[in-house]
């Protein structure tokens, strides 16, 4: 069987102590076929995005008992602040554990982001005014941040490279179970005949809570990232996990072939310094960085100026009650879960460049069409929700190729970095903008002024698609090693 093994070196640029690791594990990992533990992987650590969409949907959904809540007294402009601290939170979250993640290890961080994002959703739950909303809507978003960087490291550094695209795409989808979720919990929870009033709102954010401490058990008994312990010059305990996965599939019988390729050599490191992360990310690769900030602005307002705000559209302007807004959620989510299912093989067949592009330009022509018709009020309400679920059959696809994207065309030391650096700028751009702006062209009681901003969502999505198209990097069926060389590969 191959194994890691060290063997000595006396290039002092390579390593003062002159030891070199040479490694076939991530090839090893790359030739498994899809199985048992890669379900459990995805099911422990793709929840997260389930809990996204969970807090996203319930911030629209419950918008309306906000309002009414004799406690609280929201505006609409207070709950487009609302979601901006939760976006911002989250921009923060993603960078300081995006950081942690790859100094500390992915393991340690998705336990300790989902711990702070169970607390601070539980104590939403009994927020007593404006500010402390606010607050807790911040520290839920930091742990949501985070979660994004640890997970979406250690998902692709676990997934046999010809599967990464569509497992990538199908695990940000699930997304909208969580919307499902949120929306069914508000129908239940915010009506009178059921619960409603102050109380009800007060228990949608306890359904986060309550699933996240499951979540939480669950992970008990992933294994830390072999590759990030290669280069942390942890190469027994690498060895060990993979040869453990790898009895597994055989227990099962499974005949595993031969690792093909050339085995790595890798100088192991603690820590990768600030000025290499930096003169990586935006001057190295500051072609990748680019598009990278592009595609995740870009979705970033798409989706977060849009789902702050679509309950506000539906009371506003389709005189829909508050209780009956989750009823409006579900078609949506079912269009944005089907999406990135259904495409996701394409993205690994047809590839990347053509794939991301399409599904960017196709998600911002039928936003500007679909707006035009909601200021000319030729939609009923009904329509107007069929239109926005096959706008976002196509939007979701594009948004989970934003993150597949950074999380697989930047260097192993710095992924979870990257990944951080690139959320932190395209939603802080894009996504604290949008709610706010939509916010207030909502107050404004102007259709012409809500398809105002519709348009400026397609521009930026026509934008992305362009830069795409021209920058793209074509990773399908690529391992990670191969698509971003790591930055502690021996030179030979």
């Amino acid at each position: 069987m191959a194994t890691t093994r060290i063997s000595q070196h006396t290039d002092h640029a390579v390593d003062q102590k002159g030891q070199v690791f040479e490694t076939d594990l991530p090839a090893r990992l790359d030739r498994l076929p899809w199985g048992r533990f890669h379900t459990l992987l995805v099911i422990a650590l793709g929840i997260t995005w389930l809990l996204d969409g969970l807090e996203v949907t319930l911030a629209g959904s419950v918008s309306g008992a906000l309002k009414d809540s004799p406690v609280l007294h929201l505006t609409n402009s207070d709950i487009g602040l609302a979601g901006g601290a939760y976006i911002s939170g989250a921009v923060l979250g993603a960078l300081l554990f995006g950081w942690l993640t790859d100094r500390l290890g992915r393991r340690k961080l998705f336990f300790i982001t989902l711990i702070l994002y169970v607390s601070a959703t539980a104590a939403t739950a009994f927020s007593f005014s404006l500010w402390s909303f606010m607050l807790f809507r911040f520290l839920t978003g930091m742990g949501i941040g985070g979660e994004y960087t640890a997970i979406n490291s250690t998902i692709q550094e676990f997934t046999p490279a010809r599967f990464r695209g569509w497992v990538d795409l199908t695990i940000n989808g699930t997304f909208w179970i969580g919307a499902a979720v949120g929306a069914v919990g508000s129908i239940v929870l915010l009506d009178p005949g059921w619960i409603g009033g102050d109380l009800g709102w007060r228990l949608c954010f306890g359904i986060g809570a309550v699933l996240g401490l499951l979540i939480l058990v669950m992970r008990l008994w992933l294994p830390e990232s072999p590759r990030w312990l290669l280069i942390h010059g942890q190469a027994d305990e690498a060895r060990q996990i993979v040869e453990d996965i790898e009895k597994g599939f055989r227990q099962h019988g499974h005949t595993l072939p031969e690792p093909t390729g050339t085995p790595l050599r890798l100088h192991a490191r603690d820590h990768t310094p600030l000025g290499e992360i930096f003169q990586t990310l935006f001057v190295a690769y500051r072609q990748r960085a680019w598009v990278g900030m592009t595609l995740l602005t870009a979705q970033a307002f798409f989706y977060n100026a849009i789902f702050f705000t679509y309950a506000l559209v539906l009371t506003e302007f389709y005189g829909v009650p508050s209780a009956h807004i989750g009823w409006y959620v579900l078609p949506l989510a079912l269009g944005n879960f089907c999406g990135p299912l259904l495409l996701g093989r394409l993205f690994d067949v047809v590839g990347r460049r053509v794939m991301i592009s399409l599904t960017y330009a196709i998600s911002g022509v039928l936003l500007a069409i679909s707006g035009y018709l909601f200021q000319q009020e030729l939609l009923s309400v009904t329509q107007q929700a069929i239109a926005w679920m096959v706008i976002f059959f196509f939007a979701s696809a594009a948004a989970s190729s934003a993150y597949l994207t950074v999380a697989e065309t930047f260097p192993l030391e710095i992924r979870a970095l990257a990944i951080a650096v690139f959320y932190a700028f395209g939603t802080g751009l894009g996504g604290i903008i949008g709610p706010m702006l939509f916010g207030e062209l909502i107050d404004s009681h102007d259709r012409g002024n809500v398809f105002i901003g519709y348009l400026i969502g397609c521009a930026l999505m026509l934008i992305a698609a362009s830069v795409q198209a021209i920058w793209g990097v074509a990773s399908e069926r690529k391992s990670l090693e191969e698509v971003a060389r790591p930055l502690s590969q021996a030179h030979d």
